[in-house]
């Protein structure tokens, strides 16, 4: 479902992949089931092309990987998470206007 410039990423990976990244990473928070979030979904594809170089963008199953939803308190879906040096720099809730996304990212560089 993920584009070129997007990763996948589990429980495992994520510290490795998204804590320790030297760049912003973009984390969409998802399930298969959710409609809303396969209505967000091109939209996170199309940013990953467009900060490519200057933010990674990464995806993660609630489903398949429950541990770290659970750590950052994800209790609803979409949720995009940047975190910028292994923290939480922004988040949002929903599935939300590309422009509040791309905010959101401006904001972090």
């Amino acid at each position: 479902m993920a584009g070129d410039n997007v990763l996948h990423v589990s429980d495992a990976e994520f510290d490795e992949m998204v804590l320790k990244s030297d760049i912003p990473v973009l984390v969409d928070f998802w399930a298969a089931w959710c409609g809303p979030c396969q209505a967000i979904a091109p939209t996170v594809e199309e940013l990953a092309g467009e900060f490519v170089g200057r933010i990674r963008v990464a995806k993660m199953n609630v489903d398949e990987n429950p541990k770290t939803p659970g750590k950052y308190g994800i209790r609803a879906i979409p949720t995009l998470i940047v975190f910028k040096g292994g923290q939480v720099a922004e988040q949002i809730t929903g599935a939300v206007a590309k422009s509040q996304i791309v905010g959101a990212l401006d904001k972090v560089l």
